[in-house]
């Protein structure tokens, strides 16, 4: 039988964390936190888990559910949405992508990526019979090439997928990477796809620019968003995705056949956390911040050359220092002699650059931060 997807082995977020789990290393390498979620989020999951709420929820989400979202879209980014036709709650950012592409993308559509790119962009792409045409970024400032990007542009590009702040890299965008983009799409049919999860994690007081602020962005735009990254929930697997109507009626039509609905008691605990608890995305830049920044300073001591990371809870480093070694063979080496296990970041460009750089996840407690900082700078 034809494989659909013949160049895709397993990802390599579950080779370094059953690498990290075989040789007793610090998982530094996969991008959640060693810690739970909010007690009080926990306690309404309970309680809605033994008051009836067990069943089938409706396919764009439970209604307590999409009308905080709504309100929470409105207070952060000025935008006013129709909860019933405009929003989906989804098993996770990543199904949502998944609808989101296949809901546009048709056999030889073209597909525009930023590389180094979340790793599902592409399959999803292949698996709708697209083709993926890769600009790439490089370390330390990973800014776009957005002429790269106007040049890419023919009557087969159907969509642009964009990702801030961005994983892997932790680079965030300005105000004036929102005008190019309008500029690049302005008088096309282009959709946006805009993977925000990390939309809460943004450093040094910037904002967040969502596509959600603009409304001609907006209007051709998927935004998607994920409660795991938001509430240290990333087991539980359910997000979002805003979408104007006409988008979101493809969309609908996807999704209804890949999962119909999204788990009913942790939809409507989440509910009643945004309504009671809206503290904790407004405070949760902070909270990784703190941490960044502390394990920025333990990593001072080491051999490691980086910038501090301006979102998201990764932080990039260049090990060219330590070794000449490409990073796939430094990650394995550093995860069985020293114990840490990172991300190699060439496993996320189609056509990787001569750069000696790997990731970390610092959503860790601050007892695995040290501990993992003493060993790297042990090397």
């Amino acid at each position: 039988m034809e494989s659909k997807l013949p160049d895709a082995g397993t990802t390599i977020f579950t080779v370094m964390s059953r690498m990290a789990q075989e040789q007793g290393a610090i998982n530094l390498s996969q991008g959640f936190p060693n810690f739970d979620g909010p007690q009080a989020l926990r306690d309404r999951v309970s309680y809605h888990l033994n008051h009836g709420h067990n069943q089938y929820a409706p396919l764009a989400g439970v209604p307590e559910l999409t009308e905080q979202i709504a309100k929470k879209v409105l207070d952060l980014y000025s935008r006013p949405i129709d909860p019933q036709r405009e929003l989906v709650v989804t098993p996770g950012a990543t199904e949502a992508i998944y609808c989101a592409v296949t809901a546009v993308v048709h056999p030889g559509d073209e597909v525009i990526v930023l590389d180094p790119a979340y790793d599902t962009y592409a399959p999803c792409v292949q698996l709708n019979g697209g083709i993926t045409r890769h600009i790439p970024m490089h370390y330390p400032d990973f800014r776009i090439n957005w002429n790269q990007v106007k040049d890419a542009i023919n009557t087969k590009t159907r969509l642009i997928m964009l990702n801030m702040p961005h994983n892997p890299s932790g680079s965030n965008w300005s105000e004036n990477d929102i005008e190019c983009l309008r500029d690049i799409v302005q008088g096309t049919d282009i959709s946006l796809l805009s993977d925000e999860v990390y939309e809460h994690i943004v450093f040094d007081s910037h904002p967040h620019h969502s596509l959600l602020r603009y409304a001609d962005l907006a209007e051709r735009s998927f935004s998607i968003f994920s409660f795991g990254k938001t509430y240290h929930t990333t087991g539980w697997r359910v997000g979002y995705c805003i979408a104007p109507k006409h988008l979101m009626q493809e969309f609908l039509r996807v999704h209804q056949f890949i999962n119909f609905s999204t788990n009913t008691p942790m939809q409507f605990a989440l509910a009643d956390f945004l309504r009671d608890c809206p503290q904790h995305h407004l405070a949760l830049g902070g909270f990784y911040q703190r941490k960044r920044d502390l394990f920025c300073e333990l990593l001072q001591a080491s051999r490691l050359r980086f910038t501090p990371s301006a979102g998201t809870f990764f932080q990039l480093a260049d090990y060219s220092e330590i070794s000449d070694e490409v990073d796939t063979e430094f990650v394995a080496r550093l995860t069985r002699e020293h114990k840490v296990a990172a991300i190699p970041v060439s496993v996320f460009y189609a056509a990787p650059p001569d750069q000696r750089v790997i990731r970390f996840c610092f959503a860790k407690d601050e007892q695995t931060l040290r501990r993992a900082a003493e060993r790297l700078a042990a090397i």
